[in-house]
């Protein structure tokens, strides 16, 4: 089965290698050589499905049609959608052929005269319709035909019967690139078509035809072809071409199609003509053409970064790149294969892939037993990330040693509820002595932990704030909601901490919830964002709750207050209204104490106001200098 499009064919032979009187998986056909007469014919061409009987992976597809055809409920309209390569155009060719079925009596059989799905032999229009040259199925490409000229051409001829089959159909491909106006001059026709015309539509990007078209149509969605149904029409299709092909071989293509059976007939085109002339293909050769690793040492690559041996996995890699491996390609199947294991931990007994070999089963079943959830979601998001950073890197297999750098050493950092568990274990009321420990059983590298906080790589660099804080006390106690804020801005959330202060309104406050009316054109999810985030900074759980109450006057309210107060003591006094009085039009800009804390010790200031206290300018007070 096959979506890839024919050229227009008109003037094709009916005596081609592969063309016969069945069309269908002639596997019988002998394979075509180079001295054959006539231009090799690919593999996607060769095999391509002629009746709903070829195709594979498309059960419930032809379930529905089989029974609709039966019960006579056709539509007038189907829409055909699925990735690249998993038979839409094919198909759509095959429902021309069953709509326009006819076959005379012959040899005692019926004739039949009729739409049908089962096509056991060539009928009258078959041929000429598989070939694309009938003349009551046109096809279109809206890729190349994507203006309202070329559907009104389209609306013409819907008008006229067809000329010699049963129904006039009309085949577009890519049918999502037609124009808006385009698709608007085709609705009415769509809606109401003449009885003797069909429409089929396919495309890859069902989301960008419009829902009017769609809602028109009847959709089936094609679905990815399995992995061990995929293997086993390769292997049928390998001993028509007498190709002498390993298991593993087919299954390295199939994995790589990722259920397009266009995709996988090509790649193994492209495996026949890589292997030497009356050699095996086998699973080395195929990894050696699509550049990918050895899925065991894949594993092993693995293994070693989980564990923290990091000059092995630098090592290993080495020799994957130095064997042809593309980095990219080495991380991608670092992240399948880490899917794979995170998939049998949470649903062991699910149905596994065909392509997966034994190997990876056994020790994959291992990981999962060993590694926690927390380690494989953290090292997915590490190598989601990282393999964009090595596509785009100038250096990949330097860019990907970092990545794998950056996995062996995440798995030594603990999980969140390890670091609440280390804080609320942390003795004393003072800050306790950094301790070095060996990760969390997943990694070999060691990390410095102080006081329980969360771990750092060992080194001679401070620790954050956040961390010297947190291991002061074995739990943070919030007396009053300037704590609060205090611990915004200790965790660098400087979002949280100006809504807190210009925002919150407080009614109440104790340990563990807190009472808030909000302040004009504040965010309604305030509350609920506090909540989350004192619980993670805390270990303990808060309640944050919007009330209806008038509520103090928030920070920012209060200290514009206090400025204010603070400005009109500093203009009652005789020295600034005489200098005031002096420069008309000067403003106060700034008002500093002598009694302000400063962050380097400097000369007492006199007693009375000085230049440095006092700001002049026309500027208006600001209250960053409060």
């Amino acid at each position: 089965m096959n979506d890839g499009r024919d050229e227009q064919t008109s003037g094709a032979s009916t005596d081609e290698p592969g063309l016969g009187l069945d069309l269908g998986l002639d596997l019988g056909t002998p394979p075509q050589t180079a001295g054959s007469t006539g231009a090799y014919r690919v593999l996607a061409r060769k095999y391509r499905p002629s009746s709903f009987d070829d195709l594979i992976g498309q059960e419930a597809m032809v379930r529905t049609l089989t029974n609709a055809f039966k019960l006579n409920r056709i539509h007038q309209a189907y829409l055909l959608t699925g990735v690249r390569g998993v038979g839409k155009t094919t198909t759509a060719r095959i429902l021309a052929r069953a709509f326009n079925y006819e076959l005379p009596a012959k040899d005692g059989h019926p004739a039949i005269d009729r739409p049908s799905i089962d096509m056991p032999e060539l009928g009258v229009h078959c041929q000429a319709i598989i070939e694309s040259r009938h003349v009551d199925v046109i096809e279109m490409d809206a890729a190349s035909h994507t203006g309202v000229d070329d559907v009104r051409e389209i609306i013409e001829g819907a008008r006229y019967r067809p000329v010699m089959a049963r129904y006039k159909v009309y085949i577009i491909d890519e049918v999502h690139m037609l124009s808006k106006s385009a698709f608007n001059a085709l609705l009415k026709t769509l809606e109401e078509p003449p009885e003797h015309v069909k429409f089929l539509f396919a495309t890859t990007e069902s989301e960008k035809v419009p829902v009017t078209v769609r809602s028109r149509c009847q959709r089936f969605d094609l679905r990815r072809v399995e992995s061990d149904v995929l293997i086993g029409h390769l292997g049928k299709l390998c001993s028509s071409e007498k190709v002498d092909i390993d298991e593993r071989a087919l299954s390295l293509i199939a994995r790589a199609a990722e259920g397009s059976v266009r995709d996988s007939l090509s790649l193994l085109d492209q495996a026949i003509a890589h292997a030497a002339d009356g050699q095996a293909v086998t699973a080395e050769s195929i990894r050696a053409m699509l550049g990918t690793g050895d899925r065991s040492r894949i594993l092993d690559l693995f293994q070693a970064v989980m564990k923290g041996d990091i000059a092995i996995a630098l090592e290993g890699l080495k020799e994957l790149y130095d064997q042809g491996a593309d980095p990219a390609l080495v991380l991608t199947d670092l992240a399948e294969f880490i899917h794979f294991v995170t998939r049998l931990k949470l649903a062991p007994d699910s149905r596994l892939d065909a392509s997966i070999s034994q190997d990876e089963r056994t020790r994959g079943r291992d990981f999962a037993d060993t590694l926690s959830i927390g380690v494989l979601t953290r090292a997915w998001q590490i190598i989601s990330k990282g393999i964009l950073d090595v596509k785009s890197s100038p250096r990949p297999l330097a860019a990907a040693d970092m990545v794998l750098v950056r996995l062996a050493y995440a798995t030594d950092l603990p999980s969140p509820e390890d670091v609440l568990r280390r804080l609320t274990e942390s003795p004393g009321d003072g800050p306790a002595p950094a301790r070095v420990m060996a990760g969390n059983g997943n990694g070999g590298g060691a990390v410095a932990v102080a006081g329980g906080a969360r771990p750092v790589l060992a080194t001679s660099a401070p620790a954050p704030r956040a961390q010297v804080q947190a291991s002061t006390a074995p739990r943070v106690q919030l007396a009053r909601f300037e704590d609060v804020v205090a611990l915004a801005q200790v965790n660098r959330d400087i979002q949280l901490k100006i809504a807190l202060e210009r925002d919150v309104r407080l009614v109440r406050f104790e340990q563990g919830s807190i009472e808030f009316a909000l302040a004009p054109g504040a965010s309604a999810q305030l509350a609920v964002t506090l909540s989350r985030k004192l619980q993670d900074w805390t270990g303990q759980r808060w309640m944050a709750v919007v009330v209806k109450d008038e509520g103090a006057p928030s920070i920012v309210e209060q200290r514009e207050a206090r400025r204010q107060d603070i400005l009109v003591g500093v203009r009652a006094d005789p020295l600034v209204r005489s200098v005031l009085e002096r420069f008309p039009g000067a403003e106060i800009v700034g008002v500093k104490s002598v009694d302000d804390a400063l962050p380097a010790p400097e000369p007492m200031l006199p007693a009375g106001p000085s230049d440095d206290e006092i700001g002049y300018a026309d500027d208006s007070y600001t209250e960053d200098d409060l």
